[in-house]
């Protein structure tokens, strides 16, 4: 019994003295932590939480919203809804997640969108500070050898590129039961395509014939051969012509109707096709071809970059492209080259045009010329190569185009001193060497409440703060440092000529339908930016690459602006989209006829 007592004692020792130690390590309650949070605390380098950051962008605010975890950067969330399409949207689309894998702000700027990307790491940065995060402190995590999957792909057509020509191209072939992948190295579809903001040219058209417009197929070819001083292929011109008016049917019935008809630089009479309201032209079809593509099922593969056309006995039987997780080998029948221009590419473009230098670009951050290098690799010929177009009215601060339709809804250009010094619908060479011979290289747009009524894509102009505005025309000419009375001259002699029908000035004949008299108005200032690259590589009226020996290369095609000879020395405006829907359709229609051969 005693020996049971013994040892009952001994036991309970032993158990106070546990509690005693247990004791001695509970935290102190009055603080309102619990022992998970004091660990967290102790132990990680963040505080957890969600945290939120705010960022004036480019046209509206950015709001970034961080999750933390003890350790590391978890989730990073952008919401910047006014930011440009192709541009800005590129930004929002790659910086978080690149700022996840590097667990810091510190990454590089999106080419042509940086001030997007400054107001996502501004925005970003703020939101890790509210949190209690010293971010000078954060040092990038540099991402471990990962050894990539070798993944061997089959389909009948691939497509490089998501832009207007290769998903005009995919969606054809699909409708006519072909298996087709899109390869796109952007993170997003749309190509240049989501820049364009005009229309599209098309002669002959059931929209002309409803709004009682009289144009003829031969006065688009001539329109379009004279724009591009000649130096066009008149057969590829055609073809684009010939089809125009097809092609505006062929996009009404997969649900991209373009019901209005205005006037556009270069061309005689009304033909440049635009969607209801006038709004931005190349947003709209890019909405619509991916809704396309989503209905139809087509593959897209994103972030996947071609880096080779692949050919045997000389004829192409598919493509090498690289993912981030895989390195695919793409077997296919047929390749359709849709890969765009090089407009953003300034090493490539000032080797042919070095007075560019220094020049903004319209172009999205893709548009590198990536296709016609590979297709040069395989032989392909290339033409009017050294051809490059700057668009007249681009914004400089911020890249945006000022689309053809504001001047051809009428809209006028003036400079310094306020007043006219050319007519605003020539060719887009003429009037931007016009501008860059005012003083300081630029000019202003000016445009009334009327015009801001019947064309919807001047909001974009409004949400993005490149408008000036003021209830009279002498107010305005105050706010861009004209002289009152010289502008009041410059608008009074413009709206008497929209009356009389006589441009005694400059002899302008198109876009006179209605004077600026109807305030409040507008007023945005301009200069030339590197728009469009009407060289590439060498097509044949059936959207075949030709090689440097003068024939086809079997199974390969190319549409849009990837491809030289359409626009020849100066590129018209609304001929770009006419180009990629038309000749992707061609394009597609001739990968068909080669498969079944």
């Amino acid at each position: 019994m005693k020996k049971l007592f013994s040892l009952f004692l001994v036991l309970t020792l032993v158990f106070s003295l546990a509690a005693c130690g247990k004791k001695e390590k509970t935290p102190n309650t009055e603080q309102g932590q619990t022992p998970t949070e004091e660990a967290g605390a102790s132990e990680g380098k963040f505080k957890p939480g969600t945290y939120e950051g705010t960022a004036k962008g480019f046209g509206g605010d950015i709001v970034a919203t961080v999750v933390l975890s003890a350790d590391r950067i978890e989730e990073i969330t952008v919401v910047g809804d006014s930011e440009t399409e192709g541009i800005g949207s590129v930004a929002i689309e790659t910086l978080p997640a690149l700022m996840v894998e590097k667990q810091t702000v510190n990454v590089d700027a999106v080419t042509s969108a940086t001030v997007s990307s400054n107001a996502i790491i501004e925005a970003v940065t703020k939101a890790l500070e509210s949190g209690g995060v010293d971010v000078s402190a954060l040092t990038a995590v540099e991402a471990g050898e990962v050894e990539k999957k070798e993944e061997i792909l089959e389909t009948d057509v691939v497509v490089i590129g998501a832009g207007g020509a290769g998903m005009t191209a995919a969606i054809d072939l699909k409708n006519a039961g072909i298996n087709v992948i899109i390869v796109e190295k952007m993170p997003m579809v749309g190509g240049n395509t989501i820049k364009a903001t005009g229309g599209m040219n098309a002669a002959e058209t059931s929209v002309q014939a409803k709004l009682g417009i009289e144009d003829t197929v031969e006065q688009f070819v001539e329109d379009t051969m004279t724009g591009g001083y000649n130096v066009n292929n008149k057969d590829l011109v055609t073809v684009m012509a010939e089809n125009s008016a097809d092609a505006i049917d062929w996009l009404d019935s997969i649900g991209a109707p373009l019901p209005e008809v205005s006037f556009s630089g270069g061309a005689t009479n009304k033909r440049i096709h635009r969607p209801e309201g006038g709004a931005g032209v190349g947003a709209y079809l890019v909405e619509k071809f991916s809704n396309n593509l989503d209905s139809l099922g087509i593959e897209v593969m994103l972030n996947t970059t071609a880096t080779e056309i692949l050919s045997e006995n000389g004829a192409v039987t598919g493509i090498k492209a690289e993912g981030k997780e895989a390195d695919y080998t793409i077997h296919a029948k047929a390749v359709i080259l849709a890969t765009g221009g090089f407009g953003a590419n300034e090493e490539l473009y000032t080797k042919y045009r070095p007075e560019l230098k220094g020049y903004v670009t319209t172009n999205t951050p893709g548009a590198t010329g990536d296709g016609i290098v590979m297709a040069e690799a395989i032989g392909a010929n290339l033409v009017d190569i050294e051809q490059i177009q700057t668009h007249p009215t681009v914004e400089q601060t911020t890249s945006i185009m000022i689309t053809e339709s504001v001047r051809g809804g009428g809209a006028i250009l003036v400079n310094q001193e306020g007043k006219r010094f050319t007519n605003e619908l020539l060719t887009r060479d003429v009037v931007s060497d016009a501008i860059v011979k005012q003083e300081g290289n630029y000019s202003y747009i000016i445009f009334d409440q009327l015009l801001r009524d019947n064309l919807s894509a001047i909001e974009k102009y409004v949400e993005n703060n490149i408008t000036q505005q003021a209830d009279t025309i002498e107010e305005l000419a105050g706010l861009i440092g004209a002289d009152s009375a010289t502008l009041t001259e410059t608008l009074m002699t413009w709206n008497e000529a929209v009356a009389a029908k006589n441009d005694k000035e400059f002899d302008r004949t198109t876009g006179m339908d209605n004077d600026i008299t109807t305030g409040p108005f507008y007023a945005i200032k301009v200069a030339p930016g590197v728009h469009h690259t009407m060289g590439g590589v060498e097509i044949n009226t059936s959207a075949e690459v030709i090689a440097t020996t003068g024939t086809p290369i079997p199974g390969l095609f190319a549409a849009g602006e990837v491809t030289g000879g359409v626009h020849g020395a100066n590129r018209i405006g609304g001929n770009a989209v006419a180009d990629i829907v038309v000749f992707g359709r061609v394009a597609a229609a001739s990968a068909l006829k080669y498969m079944a051969k």
